[in-house]
């Protein structure tokens, strides 16, 4: 299906129409200039599904949206997607959906709308949406990470969105924290994402003999105490730490903003996540990093995949016009432009 190309007319490009892919939901959303959602819509990923099958799901989560009456004013389309992505060639390889490597989810989003579209990782898009309108806010250096199915992070920097070349800048859950550590899926060794995630806090607590759980019911198991479910959110907590002084020590961040699912355990992640920050991050220029909650919850994704339309150019459609930088004259939100700078 072909959803029908957007009508022309004044006002810039509000609403954007927004994707949040992961491997737990695909979730869709028209975005207003100041972030509000219009209706958010969201389908589980069919995480182990063939290609085609992920295809279709976020083919339908489209073709609700442009159920919407404000879908013909949406003129352009951010993602932001579980990575890495290559946001140049408009190919995603998200490490937890195994049948999606090199898949041109760019081209197939834009087959699908009509519309341009602008791809990056959801942990970028994450930091677009809390540097714009939550805990990131007024910072110019930040670190933004999605703990849930996986971990990504986004990154900003001197006061600007950081991308890096493809797309995939501040992947902080594929930082080695072991060197002697177990073969993650993305090749690497000892990664962040094997201690941090939803998926391996679960498969390290039934490991160590505990009952068969996701990591929200081990993190309410550990806020009442349980030591097995405590030392599973510790655990995660030190590799994140890690990562996080990794970071602060290269860049020179001035704050970590953690959301994502897992991150809703509240301070059963926290505390031992400070705590273990304080381990491992010793430089002074690095020891002040302040970790803070997330202020959006699960709207950050779809309010920065928005939000990237405002920032790196969108590809144009055949015969579009464009302005000097190349970017289609009509996607570009002056608002959001002015409040959120991308590198």
């Amino acid at each position: 299906m072909t959803i029908d190309a957007p009508a022309a007319g004044p006002g810039g490009p509000w609403p954007v129409a927004a994707l949040d892919l992961g491997g737990t939901k695909i979730a869709g959303a028209l975005v207003e200039a100041d972030g509000t959602l219009l209706r958010p819509v969201r389908r589980p990923t069919p995480r182990l599904g063939t290609a085609e099958q992920i295809a279709a799901a976020v083919t339908e989560v489209l073709e609700l949206l442009a159920g919407d009456p404000r879908w013909p004013d949406a003129a352009a389309v951010g993602i932001g997607s579980a990575g890495p992505v290559d946001r140049e060639r408009g190919t995603v390889s998200p490490v937890n959906i195994p049948a999606w490597r090199d898949y041109p989810l760019a081209e197939h989003v834009r087959r699908v709308t009509g519309r341009p579209v602008t791809l990056a990782g959801d942990g970028v898009a994450v930091a677009a949406a809390e540097h714009w309108l939550g805990a990131a806010a007024g910072f110019d250096n930040a670190l933004c990470i999605v703990v849930s199915t996986g971990v990504g992070g986004g990154l900003v920097l001197g006061g600007r969105l950081h991308l890096g070349r493809t797309g995939n800048a501040g992947h902080i859950g594929h930082i080695s924290v072991d060197q002697l550590g177990p073969r993650c899926p993305c090749g690497g060794r000892g990664c962040v994402e094997l201690y941090t995630s939803g998926t391996s806090i679960a498969r390290w607590y039934r490991e160590q003999g505990g009952a068969e759980r996701d990591a929200a019911a081990i993190g309410v198991a550990a806020r009442h105490g349980e030591p097995l479910a405590v030392a599973a959110y510790d655990r995660a907590a030190r590799a994140l730490a890690a990562g996080i002084a990794a970071t602060a020590t290269l860049v020179e961040i001035e704050v970590a903003v953690i959301g994502g699912g897992v991150a809703q355990s509240g301070e059963v992640l926290m505390e031992p996540l400070r705590r273990h920050l304080g381990e491992y991050a010793a430089l002074p220029f690095a020891a002040d990093v302040r970790v803070l909650p997330a202020k959006l919850g699960t709207e950050a994704g779809l309010v920065g995949a928005a939000a990237l339309v405002a920032g790196p150019a969108p590809t144009p459609l055949p015969g579009q016009a464009t302005d000097a930088a190349g970017a289609p004259t009509e996607v570009r939100g002056a608002t959001l432009a002015e409040a959120l700078q991308v590198e």
